[in-house]
């Protein structure tokens, strides 16, 4: 692979290299399998292949650098990955945190087996700027975190993320220079998993959200110290407005990324005219995939990408 830093400081610049992975070739066949691994529905390995080539594409026309990390797996390797059935949400693996890459830490042991998969080609990648001494004791999933800016991160300590874990890492967010981690307590359960689940970034000062989120406090923590603030108040110290979702579908109407500042990546089932309508909204240029299929796994766009490099 060409050599080339990560750099990622927001969610809404640039994307110029992203890391995927192929869907495994199992099939989940019935909805009683698929309820018991937490996914919605049944699933066709064959469907959901074209739905992460028609993602694929999607980016690369854009001009974007897909790397596929399955493709580096040893043959051993490959034979276990291939039978991972989440292992196309590579969000929860890693992210990267200014000119660092954070290692996650697996929340569930039907995920587990990826993280070592994925931190060992990160780690021969990029030796310099992968956390090696970071690795928290205690889950981290990085569909947890969302860097707003170069000042502040969010984090929810939902059903994979614990508090020991951000207590264990703050210091290494403030050593790239952010100044403020706001940590919120969203319920857990498949409809809340991750933050991206209750809220995303939509533009450079704009976030949707849940209504219910606006109810949680946040703790801010600082160099300095920390303090308790709710949602709104912190977001706008940050120069974002909330856009407050009253309805909604979870996974196509908040699981989206940003491929640059002009441009949403969302998916075919979202409501896109809801989405359209805000005035900080209705001039973007939006690009819909159908990733249907694998949406029924309980993750969407912004799951299934894990950007390594944004402009």
């Amino acid at each position: 692979m060409d050599a080339f830093q990560v750099n990622c400081w927001s969610e809404h610049e640039e994307l110029k290299v992203v890391m995927l992975c192929a869907p495994s070739i199992v099939d989940v066949i019935d909805s009683k399998i698929a309820e018991q691994v937490g996914w919605s529905e049944p699933v066709n390995h064959h469907k959901a292949m074209e739905n992460f080539l028609a993602l694929k594409t999607t980016l690369e026309n854009a001009g974007v650098r897909v790397i596929d990390y399955a493709e580096e797996l040893s043959n051993d390797q490959q034979l276990l990955s291939e039978q991972l059935i989440n292992r196309y949400f590579v969000r929860d693996l890693a992210c990267v945190v200014g000119q660092q890459l954070l290692p996650g830490n697996a929340g569930s042991s039907l995920r587990r087996p990826e993280y070592p998969h994925a931190h060992a080609i990160l780690a021969k990648w990029f030796p310099k700027q992968f956390m090696r001494t970071a690795q928290p004791s205690q889950s981290l999933e990085c569909g947890d975190v969302m860097l707003l800016n170069k000042d502040a991160v969010l984090m929810n300590l939902g059903m994979r993320t614990s508090i020991e874990a951000v207590e264990c890492l703050k210091e290494r967010f403030f050593q790239q220079g952010f100044s403020e981690i706001a940590v919120i307590d969203l319920p857990k359960g498949n409809d809340t998993l991750h933050l991206d689940m209750n809220c995303n970034v939509v533009h450079h000062n704009l976030m949707i959200a849940k209504s219910f989120v606006r109810y949680f406090p946040v703790q801010v923590f600082t160099p300095q110290g920390n303090y308790y603030d709710m949602p709104e108040p912190f977001l706008k110290r940050h120069d974002f407005d909330v856009y407050w979702l009253e309805t909604y579908k979870t996974i196509p109407d908040i699981n989206l990324i940003n491929l640059d500042p002009e441009t949403l990546v969302i998916s075919k089932q979202a409501s896109k005219q809801q989405l359209l309508k805000h005035p900080l909204l209705h001039k973007k240029k939006v690009l819909e995939v159908d990733v249907t299929e694998l949406e029924k796994g309980g993750g969407g766009i912004r799951c299934m990408t894990l950007p390594l490099v944004r402009k």
